[in-house]
Parts: C-alpha cells; sequence; structure tokens
C-alpha cells in the first residue's frame, strides 16, 4: 500500500525520474531541458533541506511522486554555493549541466529554433545560468517577483506521476509539508508558502485552488507562468 515518507539520500535518482517525466510541454520535448530540469527544481531542495523534502512511496520503496521545498528562500540563496560545490561540481552535475558561459547578463529563456520554421524554444543557455545563479531562479525576474517572494518565503514544488494522480495523495502530501514548514519554520516564512506554475500547464491550477492556494498576480509577465500562494 502506498504511503507518504520522509525523502532519503537513495531516492534521489529516483526523484530525478519523477522530474523529468512530468514537465511541462515546453520543456518535455528538448534533450537539454531534461537532462538539466532535476538540476534547477528538484535536487536542489532535496540536498540543502532534505527535512522538508517527502516521497509517495508506492509500497515496495519506490518512489512515485515528491513534495519538495523549503521554509524560506533565502536561507535557501545563502545554502546555494554549497550546492554548486557539491552537486552541480560533482562529475555527474558537470555532465548534465555545462558551465555557462558567462553569469553576467541573464540570457534570453527562449530562442529561434534552428528547425527553420520560425518557432521559438527554452534556451539552453539561460536553463544552466539559472542552475548557477540562485537569485534568478528564485528571487529575481519580471516586476513584482520580489515581493512575491519577501511576501510568501516558504516555496514548494509537487510531481506526481502518472497513475498517481488524480488520487487525493496530492492535496495529501502538500498538507504535510505545510505542516513540517509550520513545525520548524516558525518566524522565517512570511505570510505562506508560494509557487510556480509553467504558462502551458494551467490545467493544474485547479487543483492547487482545492488545496488553499490563490492566484497571486504578475507571473503572467514571467513567460506566461501563474504565481499561486498560501497563507500559513
Amino acid at each position: 500500500m502506498a504511503f507518504i515518507r520522509p525523502f532519503r539520500p537513495e531516492d534521489t535518482e529516483a526523484a530525478k525520474h519523477i522530474c523529468r517525466a512530468t514537465l511541462p510541454p515546453s520543456l518535455a520535448p528538448l534533450p537539454a531541458a531534461v537532462r538539466m530540469a532535476p538540476y534547477l527544481w528538484t535536487l536542489p531542495f532535496t540536498h540543502l533541506f532534505p527535512q522538508h523534502c517527502l516521497v509517495l512511496d508506492a509500497g515496495d520503496g519506490t518512489p512515485v511522486g515528491y513534495v519538495l521545498g523549503c521554509p524560506d528562500v533565502f536561507a535557501l540563496a545563502a545554502e546555494y554555493p554549497r550546492y554548486i560545490a557539491e552537486v552541480l561540481g560533482s562529475e555527474g552535475g558537470r555532465r548534465d549541466v555545462p558551465v555557462p558561459r558567462q553569469l553576467g547578463v541573464r540570457e534570453q529563456w527562449l530562442v529561434g529554433d534552428d528547425d527553420g520554421v520560425g518557432g521559438q524554444v527554452v534556451n539552453e543557455g539561460c536553463l544552466a545560468q539559472l542552475a548557477y545563479r540562485v537569485e534568478w531562479l528564485v528571487l529575481e525576474g519580471v516586476e513584482g517577483k520580489r515581493g512575491l517572494v519577501e511576501g510568501w518565503r516558504a516555496m514548494l514544488h509537487i510531481d506526481l506521476l502518472e497513475g498517481w494522480q488524480g488520487k487525493g495523495w496530492g492535496r495529501k502530501m502538500i498538507e504535510r509539508f505545510v505542516e513540517g514548514v509550520r513545525e520548524r519554520g516558525e518566524g522565517v516564512y512570511g505570510k505562506g508558502v508560494h509557487l510556480g506554475v509553467a504558462g502551458d500547464n494551467r490545467m493544474v491550477v485547479a487543483f492547487y485552488e482545492r488545496v488553499g492556494f490563490r492566484v497571486y498576480p504578475g507571473g503572467e509577465k514571467e513567460g506566461g507562468n501563474v504565481w499561486m500562494v498560501r497563507d500559513l
């Protein structure tokens, strides 16, 4: 029988797989994005704040979903140099995330597609920059982003493999995460917790609203994304 349990170091590869298997349509077809995604949205939390990370265990030890995060994104930023050294600087990190050519100017999120038909794709160079610059990853960006993270300082990501969605586990996992933030993050999470929804994954907004989140204005300026907050 499936159950929710704390993240363990041996769950790392499974967590990377879950991240890659649940990417939004704008990222899923791009090999570079699939390779780098866990280093942006999964491993920073499991490495720096494992005590706030939970997995959904299928009942045989296999993680089939997770909720990851931290009670204070500014604490995440302060610890991030250790993540760069220990994870991005590891053999696997260097293989999967190329060291950016420069970190002084943020590259565009979208660039022209090389297929010659005039489309746009997510920029591999920008992804690598975000992995190395935590300010750009979680703290800064379009107008309004700083106010969001200063107000709702806790942050979470949740992903469930197909087949485990729509069964009530998402709600249970979020509630467990929120309980942990309240218990171990008192005085640091500000008004509560925030999350981001990719612009091409808006169908999940209704789910988050059912579990207590509300849309926070401004996310649409960030590539059509949706920002959401939950007061604690």
